[in-house]
């Protein structure tokens, strides 16, 4: 601790330089946090996705029906614990910006299926006595200061009720919450009310999600599932809920390898950067370096001053940066619903830490050891 004074002023012998190094720390760092945020984002669902749970959907196109009667067949079978399906509506509510998923389902099945999914028991008995009930997520009824009792009129895009006009009326009869990670962003409502009011599609179902009693056999249970609907009308195929989740995330490309590609090109700029600074501090103080060990400074204490500078730089800058971009997460989804997890995730900041610290003793390693191990005579001659 003796030594941090001198530490110090030797990081703002250059005052301009040191700030400017300690922006592009900084800025680096915010960016490092937001774009594992947006990485996050569209990769939702993938981490919790179960490996027990797969995902029938049309062989030819996901936006494809299934016939309903396909359920009590895949109910029946062998190996099946639970299975449920799923409707995509596609509704508009007041705007086509106000985006929301928006899925009939049957009510009890789905509930058992995604048990993540927590509904208060009174809301769940609502839900059984309301056709018209639905259930949102607490995020989606805060972003629109929804309450249990609202009246909800959605427009259909793809589904058109009987009669004339395009509105369905639905009931807030439960709100779900969950664990960090999961989707509550979300509009479920009743298959039977959809299905019974609409002009066309009776029977007709988006996709199937069945819960297989050992995960092991994923494989082999949805080859077994595809073949029972092989040359049928509506052929199948079938994949785990993991690698639903993953391809329908990469429809808009792989986010992912994006993400990581620009933060390594941002990463290693910053590298070089906080290195040359550092080098070139360490040039221009050869003769305070070679004073210090006349004075009696061994080279590991040179070496850790050094590097104690290069760890400051990187901390200082790289702490407010990731500390900024932690701040804006917490200020929620800034796209409308089109995020819906928006959520800088621990391991991330955990990692970014790390990144930090490597940082600073990486950029500064080399000059460390320059210094310890220059010969007090040839610091000394250079002016």
């Amino acid at each position: 601790m003796k030594y941090l004074p001198l530490l110090w002023k030797s990081l703002w012998r250059k005052k301009v330089r040191t700030i400017f190094t300690l922006l592009s720390v900084f800025v680096a760092f915010l960016l490092f946090g937001l774009l594992m945020t947006i990485r996050t984002a569209f990769s939702f669902g993938v981490d919790i996705a179960g490996l027990d749970r797969l995902v029938l959907i049309h062989k030819v196109s996901l936006i494809m029906p299934l016939p309903v009667s396909y359920l009590e067949r895949l109910r029946a079978t062998e190996g099946v614990a639970l299975a449920t399906h799923q409707s995509w509506f596609g509704g508009v509510y007041q705007d086509p910006a106000n985006f929301f998923a928006q899925m009939a389902v049957e009510r009890e099945s789905f509930l058992q299926i995604y048990p993540e999914f927590r509904v208060p028991p009174d809301q769940l008995a609502a839900w059984a006595g309301d056709r018209q009930g639905a259930i949102v997520g607490v995020d989606l009824a805060k972003r629109f200061n929804w309450k249990i009792g609202d009246r909800i009129p959605i427009q259909g895009t793809i589904w058109q009720p009987k009669g004339d006009g395009q509105t369905w009326e639905f009931n807030i009869v439960g709100m779900y919450d969950g664990d960090q990670g999961i989707d509550k962003t979300q509009f479920f409502f009743r298959y039977d009310y959809l299905d019974e009011n609409r002009r066309q599609g009776d029977g007709l179902v988006g996709w199937y999600v069945v819960k297989i009693a050992d995960a092991s056999q994923a494989q082999a249970m949805g080859a077994k599932f595809d073949g029972m609907f092989a040359n049928s009308s509506a052929e199948t195929k079938t994949t785990t809920e993991k690698g639903f989740v993953e391809g329908f995330a990469k429809q808009v490309g792989d986010i992912g390898a994006i993400m990581v590609a620009i933060l390594v090109a941002v990463l290693f700029t910053m590298l070089l950067v906080a290195a040359n600074t550092m080098a070139q501090s360490v040039r221009e103080r050869t003769n305070e370096v070679g004073v210090l060990k006349t004075l009696g400074f061994s080279n590991a204490l040179i070496l850790s001053l050094v590097l104690g500078e290069s760890l400051v730089i990187a901390l200082l800058g790289g702490a407010a940066g990731l500390g900024l971009a932690w701040l804006i997460v917490q200020q929620g989804d800034p796209t409308n619903g089109m995020l819906p997890i928006f959520m800088l995730p621990g391991r991330d900041v955990a990692f970014g830490a790390a990144l930090i610290l490597g940082l600073g003793l990486v950029a500064g390693a080399w000059p460390a050891v320059s210094a310890m191990n220059l010969k007090i005579t040839d610091a000394l001659r250079r002016s």
